[in-house]
């Protein structure tokens, strides 16, 4: 029988950070079984008595921390040493280290990376852009976007946007359909275009699954296997014909569908 174990992730602002290295551990480890505890803006030894009192009520419990203030984080390892409780700190060992190599002291400011910058508004702004230019609306200005992602229908266009445009990118995502023909700008842009294409029978599993949800009886077409591969090939020759890089999401997680993007811009803007 696998183990089970309890994470208790613990941060001083709104634990994004911990959750990420949380998800990235327990993908190395998949045949536990894991239990998440979440204790976000913790900065007050009441706050870390709650924590340890949690922890001792629970089975095989896992500390992991992202805190900065000295007085919370020496209080959270002496406990833990006292009940024999696993704990890290995630920036323990980086933040002495950049010390050193920065020669300045940190500031050690809880949610210091959640400030009201311009780097905060851009990211705003581009979320705002992305939104509005889901799906193929708003095509006029289509052509602002940083990037401009071109796919037949459930290909994981929007979702994949939306990441991007949290990352801080402008993007369009554009559905391509069959006998529709985009405006010639589309395809002029100067912003970074990809085309995202997947693996027909994959695509009908997710339409037909899409359609049973929505309980549409009268899409056929939608779901019939030589319309999606005849939708697939007509796409890539549309990327081709226009040298537009192509990335297949068959076995792509949106996470990593975003990481290729973000490499093309790269390489895009080594060469020019």
């Amino acid at each position: 029988m696998n183990k089970t174990f309890n994470f208790f992730l613990v941060s001083d602002s709104t634990g994004e950070t911990v959750d990420r290295i949380y998800l990235a551990l327990k993908a190395q480890f998949p045949k536990n079984i894991y239990k998440i505890h979440h204790f976000a803006f913790m900065r007050t030894t009441t706050q870390t008595a709650t924590l340890i009192k949690a922890c001792k009520g629970t089975e095989n419990p896992i500390i992991l921390y992202t805190l900065v203030e000295k007085k919370t984080t020496n209080h959270i390892i002496n406990e833990c040493k006292a009940f024999n409780i696993p704990c890290f700190g995630l920036l323990d060992y980086l933040i002495p280290q950049f010390e050193k190599i920065f020669k300045q002291k940190a500031t050690l400011k809880p949610s210091g990376q959640h400030v009201l910058n311009k780097e905060y508004y851009k990211k705003i702004e581009a979320m705002q852009f992305t939104l509005q230019h889901d799906d193929g609306q708003k095509l006029d200005t289509a052509v602002d976007a940083d990037i401009i992602i071109l796919g037949v229908s459930r290909t994981s266009k929007t979702p994949t946007s939306l990441y991007l445009g949290e990352r801080g990118f402008k993007v369009s995502n554009i559905p391509l359909v069959q006998h529709q023909i985009l405006p010639d700008n589309i395809f002029k842009s100067s912003a970074t275009k990809v085309g995202l294409v997947i693996d027909p029978s994959r695509l009908f599993d997710v339409r037909k699954t899409r359609i049973n949800i929505l309980n549409d009886k009268l899409s056929s077409a939608y779901i019939n296997m030589n319309t999606i591969e005849t939708e697939i090939k007509t796409s890539k020759k549309i990327f081709t014909l226009n040298k537009i890089p192509i990335i297949d999401v068959t076995r792509k997680s949106v996470e990593e569908t975003a990481a290729a993007i973000i490499k093309i811009i790269e390489i895009q803007k080594q060469n020019d």
